[in-house]
Parts: C-alpha cells; sequence; structure tokens
C-alpha cells in the first residue's frame, strides 16, 4: 500500500515535488479531537464517517455526538493516517482532512450560501477556527484555491490558444514544484500530483497521451487508497477499461469471466501496458468488473463469483476489503432480488404493505419537493400515469422533514396516485438506499426488482426512458386479456 515514489531521470522538474516516503503501512493510530459549533442543529447528533474505500463509498462510524445547549459539541476517535472524513449533520455533510494526533475547532453552517436548499441533503463548507500552516486542511485549502485561479485565468487558452495553455501549464507545475520543495507530508504532496494530473486531463493540441500519463502520473506512485485525490484519478482514468481493450484483450477477459477465474481475467488485464503493477491491477479488475455487472454482456453470477474469491483470497488485504464491500454494494436491489418489505403507515391508521402492490408491476418514485429537477420531473410522471395506470401502479414517496410550504404540499395532494409522506431518515429511505433524488424503482408482479435503479420518465446518457418498459408491460398486459 505505501512504497517510495520514483520518476524517471527524464521528468527531474517533478522529482523534488513527487518523491517521497510516504509512512510506515501499520502507522499507530492516535486520538483525533474535534470540537465545535453548530448553532443550526442544537440538540441533533454530529457523525463523523471515514470513506472505508473509494471504490465503493462504503462509510464506517468513527464517532458521535449531539450538539449541546450552547451550539458546541466535541468528538473523539482514532486515526491511523491522514485521510478526509465526513462529519454529517442531519441529512448534511460536509468534509474535513484529519492527521492523526491533530485537534480541530470547526463551524458547522446550516446550508452553503452558494447552493439552493434541498431536504435531500446539502453539502456545507466547514470553517475552521485556527489553523495552522502545517496543517494538512490549510495546506489543501491553499493549493487549491491556487490551483482554482489558474484554471479560472487559463482555461479559455485551451480552445483558442493550445500552445500557450500548455506554457501556462508547464509554468504552473515550476512554481508548484519551488512552493512545495520542502513539504513533508506524503498525503499533500500526493494530493499535489494528482489534482495536477487532472490539468493534464484537459484536453489541448499537444497533451500527453494516455499512455505518457501513465509513464508520468500513475506507474512511479503508490497505491494510496485513503488519497482522494489519487482515488479520484485512477478511477477516471481506468473508467470504462473493458470496452476500451484490443479486442484479443477484451475477449481474454470475457473467458475468465466464463471460468469465474479472476487469475484469468487479472493475466488478461496484464496485456495492458497500464496494467504492470498487481496491486492496481488486481485494484482495477474490480472496478471494471462492477462496471460491467449491469450490463447484459457479462453474466452478473460469475463476476460474483470472482468478487467472493477475491473478498478472501485476493492478493492484497487492503483490495480484500474493497471486494467484499463492492460485493455488498452490486447485490443491494439488483434486479431479480427481493424487493425490500416495507409499511407505508398513515396518520389515519390506513397502511400498505409490500405485500398490497403484487400482481400489478409497481414503479416506485422517491421524491424531494424543494428540488427544481424533482418538480420539472414530476410533469412528464404525470403523463405516463394518464397512459399506463392501468397497468403500473406508481407509489411516490415524498421527502417531508416538516418544513414544506403550502404550494408544496398543493402539488402533492394533486397526485391522482398513492403517496406517502416521511422524513429524510425514515427506514423506508434506509432500506431502499436512497441517496439521490429523485431515484425510481420497478418491482415486477411477483415482489421482485424489475429494475434497480429503474429508468426515470427524462433520458439518461443512453437517451433511454421508463417508458419503453411500460409500453412492454402495457402490450404484454393486452395480449393476455384478449386470450
Amino acid at each position: 500500500m505505501q512504497q517510495k515514489t520514483y520518476f524517471p531521470s527524464k521528468d527531474a522538474l517533478l522529482v523534488v515535488l513527487f518523491s517521497f516516503l510516504v509512512g510506515s503501512l501499520f502507522a499507530q493510530e492516535k486520538l483525533v479531537a474535534i470540537k465545535g459549533y453548530a448553532p443550526a442543529y442544537v440538540g441533533k447528533e454530529i457523525t463523523i464517517l471515514q470513506i472505508e474505500d473509494y471504490w465503493s463509498d462504503k462509510e464506517v462510524k468513527l464517532g458521535t455526538t449531539t450538539v449541546q445547549a450552547d451550539s458546541s459539541f466535541s468528538v473523539e476517535f482514532f486515526a491511523s493516517e491522514t485521510q478526509k472524513i465526513k462529519l454529517r449533520a442531519l441529512n448534511n455533510f460536509g468534509w474535513v482532512y484529519i492527521e492523526p494526533g491533530a485537534n480541530y475547532t470547526v463551524f458547522v453552517p446550516e446550508t452553503d450560501p452558494y447552493n439552493a436548499k434541498v431536504q435531500s441533503g446539502n453539502q456545507l463548507e466547514i470553517g475552521f477556527f485556527n489553523l495552522k500552516p502545517s496543517d494538512i486542511n490549510y495546506k489543501i485549502l491553499s493549493f487549491n484555491r491556487w490551483n482554482d485561479e489558474f484554471i479560472g485565468n487559463n482555461l479559455a487558452y485551451r480552445t483558442n490558444n493550445p500552445k500557450r495553455f500548455a506554457e501556462k501549464l508547464d509554468t504552473f507545475k515550476i512554481y508548484v514544484e519551488k512552493a512545495y520543495e520542502k513539504d513533508t507530508s506524503g498525503f499533500f504532496l500526493n494530493y499535489v500530483k494528482f489534482s495536477i494530473a487532472e490539468l493534464d486531463e484537459i484536453e489541448f493540441a499537444g497533451s500527453r497521451n494516455k499512455y505518457e500519463k501513465y509513464d508520468f502520473y500513475i506507474k512511479t506512485s503508490p497505491v494510496s487508497y485513503a488519497n482522494d485525490a489519487y482515488t479520484h484519478y485512477i478511477k477516471k482514468y481506468y473508467k470504462n477499461l473493458i470496452p476500451r481493450l484490443s479486442n484479443t484483450t477484451n475477449n481474454a477477459v470475457y473467458l475468465g469471466v466464463l471460468k469465474s477465474s479472476p487469475t484469468l481475467v487479472m493475466k488478461a488485464l496484464g496485456a495492458d501496458y497500464a496494467m504492470d503493477n498487481l496491486r492496481l491491477r488486481e485494484l482495477i479488475m474490480m472496478q471494471a468488473l462492477s462496471e460491467v455487472f449491469y450490463s447484459d454482456d457479462f453474466p452478473q453470477t460469475n463476476i460474483q463469483t470472482i468478487f467472493d474469491s477475491l473478498s478472501k483470497r485476493a492478493l492484497f488485504k487492503e483490495n480484500r476489503i474493497i471486494a467484499t464491500n463492492l460485493s455488498a454494494r452490486l447485490n443491494e436491489l439488483v434486479p431479480g432480488s427481493k424487493c425490500p418489505e416495507f409499511v407505508l403507515l398513515y396518520p389515519n391508521g390506513k397502511s400498505y404493505t409490500h405485500m398490497d402492490f403484487r400482481g400489478k408491476y409497481l414503479y416506485l418514485h422517491f421524491y424531494d419537493p424543494k428540488s427544481l429537477s424533482n418538480q420539472l420531473e414530476m410533469s412528464l410522471l404525470k403523463d405516463l400515469h394518464k397512459k399506463y395506470m392501468n397497468d403500473i401502479q406508481f407509489v411516490t414517496v415524498v421527502l417531508d422533514n416538516g418544513d414544506l410550504t403550502d404550494k408544496e404540499m398543493q402539488e402533492i395532494k394533486s397526485l391522482n396516485w398513492l403517496y406517502y409522506r416521511c422524513a429524510s431518515n425514515d427506514e423506508l429511505i434506509r432500506k431502499f438506499k436512497v441517496q439521490n433524488f429523485p431515484t425510481y424503482f420497478l418491482v415486477d408482479v411477483t415482489g421482485y426488482m424489475a429494475q434497480s435503479p429503474a429508468l426515470a420518465p427524462t433520458p439518461n446518457a443512453q437517451y433511454q426512458t421508463i417508458e419503453k418498459t411500460f409500453f412492454q408491460i402495457q402490450k404484454i398486459n393486452r395480449d393476455m386479456r384478449e386470450r
């Protein structure tokens, strides 16, 4: 997981900046303390969450506390390495970088003044008190501001004067090298390195090709599981890998999956130049297989068998954890799995359970009435209901934390199908693991997931909508009635 980073002599310009000795693999855990003020959350919980891995995005609770009457809070937990953690207040959250043994004093705002407030959750800008220049947050915030200024001042050159953009980028790299040549934080230097790698992803005339980027940024770098800039770049660099492989390699990967053999898939991927690092290859193999898990080209059962094997016998222990987490994520509400049991209990005592919707397809819609995009999609949903109401049962789960306006309530009451109001922490939302609104699920007549998540009324990237599925269901039903 942690290795020494080297660069070839031809890239000596950034050697000083990007060559460093990272910490021990088994770093000692040290106490981290976060205290602060959250006047908008008095009496509410503040939770600290660690991202166990950036491939499954599984969150692990590190600590929790309650905001006191004077708006103060304090929480302590142990950490063994520098990392980015999530601070959650109700359904809102913000990010904080932490170092083992460090103490932080923060301010948690109610909302982000630059973004519209939505009930489904807002990302907050956490404020800091008395940050030292040596602190990881101070350094990353300063670098990000510098990086943003460079993009803002020079991005226009990318198309109208690409040569000038390349010159500006080279000059920026030189300044960055000089600014941080004495910095000893492996995490920060890796963060800077792969933030600059993101700039190199901006296409312009004369930019590096794929394998030049691999040689310069990835080949000589350790696999940094806890560094968000590194993992973001790596996931982006290898995204949609299988369709981009040569026909020979692609076929070899497919045959390996048919035999449920991670060894054969690893061997096949080894033919790609950007896959010579075994640790990284094993990791990217899991990313690639998870990307095709829901496609019709690869058998899901075989991929699941590969993940089960990797969770026990992956070459690297960190990859075993990721395999376990990805396996669990891929099997959450997958098509063909049983719909979670649920109860819709209304104030008047009336209730519905999952069993009440058997015998008819159920289109389950999770809706945030305070989101403009949700509101715009609702009009399309109403049109679909008029056309397919005899064949599809619509149910809308309305996000309601007790602050809906009269106008929002009137819009909900105008629905011609069943709706159910619940708070963001309701068990129903947790059972369906809803992270974003709107989200849709299609459940078949026997109570199994037909689409999870389901297509929406608006087109996706492939210009697909749920209407084609509804039309097919309606046609089948008509044919059966006419027999």
